[in-house]
């Protein structure tokens, strides 16, 4: 769909503050193109090297574009954001930040692999020696101001959307958001080019786009949390050869998780050579934690489903 606005990458903030004033106001039906910076802000680029991981301001990641006044958006409504489409640059990065990840006790050294892919065909991006990950569009940040009085961080997720970082909030996608403030304040950042659900080593493809939005409001909506339709199936890219998958058992959750993450980090090592913070990167971009089950009590089944197209 065409857009009639453009706000450019400049016009970013960091974290959410109902105080910040909009950098534009749009009535309900309009369509607007966001330039977006990476999840670095700018810190990291296509020529970056494993030391400029050390080197990042925390005060400057995950820098989201706007933020947008919403005509006629007050508290109780929902905001409809339909995704329209995405223009890739056709570079990322992906990396192992000391202290950040599922396993960040287990990787405690900084990790950096650099991305190039086609930004018109999408086609799988390479990694390493025949290993090919599909990909596919996203926001991982995208929300609307917060009631209370700022500033907030940008990284935790929130009642009123941020940093989601789901997978499925791609092209053709209707996202609902809860409206907290007067004009909703909405802001859209940290553009992924592919991603396992999970996230597991704290980040995927990070990569600036543009990114095309139509919004809409759905009046007195009632709604307490984000909800999403997404345009039809949401795993194809990634079904076509199966998938390799591990558990992990136990009565706590996010151990079940490390445990079904660590177990195919050790197949993917032993299997194909990698060293293991290749694997758990190339996890935290393909690969998906599932709650495979948690009503047999007092141990809960998580799975991680890695899908072997990205490296048949």
């Amino acid at each position: 769909m065409a857009s009639n606005h453009t706000i450019h990458r400049h016009r970013h903030h960091f974290g959410w503050d109902n105080a910040i004033p909009p950098v534009m106001t749009v009535a309900p039906g309009t369509t607007v193109t966001f330039e977006t910076v990476d999840a670095s802000g700018g810190q990291l680029g296509p020529d970056s090297t494993v030391e400029d991981v050390g080197r990042l301001d925390f005060a400057r990641v995950n820098p989201v574009t706007g933020p947008v006044f919403i005509d006629g958006a007050e508290p109780g409504d929902a905001l409809e954001v339909t995704i329209e489409s995405f223009r890739p640059s056709g570079w990322g990065w992906t990396a192992v930040i000391p202290g950040f990840g599922l396993l960040a006790e287990d990787f405690p050294e900084a990790a950096l692999h650099i991305w190039k892919y086609d930004a018109e065909r999408l086609t799988p991006a390479m990694y390493g020696p025949g290993g090919r990950v599909p990909l596919k569009p996203f926001t991982g940040t995208i929300g609307v101001a917060p009631a209370e009085p700022g500033p907030h961080s940008i990284v935790p997720p929130r009642a009123c959307g941020g940093n989601m970082d789901i997978r499925d909030l791609a092209a053709g996608t209707r996202l609902y958001l809860p409206v907290q403030v007067t004009g909703a304040l909405f802001s859209v950042g940290d553009t992924h080019a592919a991603q396992g659900d999970g996230e597991v080593c704290g980040t995927a493809i990070e990569s600036p786009m543009e990114v095309t939005l139509t919004f809409d409001l759905v009046k007195d909506a009632g709604l307490r949390t984000p909800r999403f339709v997404t345009p039809g199936p949401v795993a194809r890219h990634f079904d076509g050869k199966g998938y390799e998958v591990t558990t992990g058992i136990g009565p706590d959750l996010m151990a079940a998780a490390k445990d079904a993450l660590r177990a195919m980090i050790d197949r993917l090592s032993g299997r194909f050579g990698m060293r293991p913070a290749e694997a758990y990167m190339l996890c935290s971009v393909c690969a998906d934690l599932r709650i495979s089950e948690i009503v047999d009590q007092p141990n809960w089944v998580v799975s991680l489903y890695f899908p072997r197209i990205v490296l048949d």
